[in-house]
């Protein structure tokens, strides 16, 4: 069983590793930012909660996400292991994991930590481009779509996030090294941690992440 804990910033290649993780090792992504979206679609009562707080500008208090990821790993198909992505983001929320999977015998595997150069970061970010219709990711230098501004797949318009551009960016990346830090150090001292250079070919970082896992 992998319970695996997926930490990386913007732009350092988390999605692509997690694909071919779950590929791999059949276990399930779960993604914060889609369990979220699914338990406010559903209505559940705690996606109820969560977006109120949403829809008033705030942060969702640590409760709250922290009941959605357990209702989300306490189905069948985590039984066999899961890769959280997006979670924790915080001691607390890393605290209140623990106390759910201990008790049950599904402590944490092993923390992925994927670091990139933030000047390297900046310049992945605001090259990208993303379909507004089916949301495909293309980059202006590593992944140009076929016909300037038109999506390959579906056609629709190819535009630049508000999120990816230079200012946005390295406040995003400020701000995701100044909450992550704690957490590194956190699962480092609980000798969970597995850092990996993201600045290598897509094939080397996979190969030196299941490497690690498999002496685990």
């Amino acid at each position: 069983m992998l319970n695996l804990i997926l930490l990386g910033p913007p732009g350092a290649g988390k999605g692509t590793q997690a694909e071919l993780l779950i590929e791999k090792y059949k276990i399930p992504h779960i993604s914060t930012g889609d369990i979220f979206r699914a338990a406010i679609k559903e209505g559940t009562k705690l996606g109820q909660e969560a977006k109120r707080y949403l829809d008033e500008g705030k942060l969702v208090p640590d409760e709250i996400v922290v009941g959605i990821v357990k209702e989300r790993l306490s189905l069948d198909d985590c039984k066999a292991g899961f890769l959280l992505d997006g979670f924790p983001r915080t001691i607390p929320q890393a605290e209140a994991l623990s106390s759910f999977l201990d008790p049950a015998g599904r402590s944490i595997t092993a923390v992925i930590n994927i670091e990139v150069n933030f000047d390297i970061l900046t310049a992945r970010l605001t090259g990208r481009r993303v379909c507004r219709n089916c949301a495909a990711v293309y980059h202006l230098v590593t992944k140009k779509e076929k016909v300037a501004g038109v999506c390959d797949h579906c056609g629709g318009e190819i535009y630049q996030r508000a999120d990816d551009t230079e200012e946005t960016v390295k406040k995003r990346l400020e701000v995701y090294q100044a909450q992550t830090e704690p957490l590194i150090k956190y699962y480092s001292e609980k000798g969970l941690l597995l850092t990996f250079d993201g600045e290598a070919s897509i094939a080397s970082v996979f190969e030196q992440i299941t490497t690690a896992l498999e002496a685990k």
